[in-house]
């Protein structure tokens, strides 16, 4: 189990390298694949921001309601899926 938190470290700073804010949607806009893409980095981005202030959770050039649509599809489905997975333990029998 502690053998996965390096992999886990190195696997969130390479999914957080497309994050909003780095001016990658300078000349185009962010649509509804990359709201939902920010939707999934957003707690990895939130750590980031603390170190980088260029960095955002959520990326102000986009192109409206897709892009909102799929941030918040991401987000939702990103957390409430891992809430679903801390269900009772099976009791064991006897």
């Amino acid at each position: 189990m502690k053998a996965r938190w390096p992999l886990v470290a190195v696997l969130g700073l390479l999914l957080a390298a497309c994050a909003p804010g780095t001016e990658t949607y300078v000349d185009q806009t962010a649509g509804f694949f990359s709201g939902v893409w920010h939707g999934w980095i957003a707690p990895f981005t939130l750590i980031w921001q603390i170190f980088d202030e260029n960095i955002r959770v959520y990326e102000a050039n986009n192109t409206g309601w897709w892009y909102d649509l799929g941030f918040y599809m991401a987000v939702i489905s990103g957390f409430g899926g891992l809430a679903l997975r801390r269900g009772r333990k099976p009791e064991k029998k006897a």
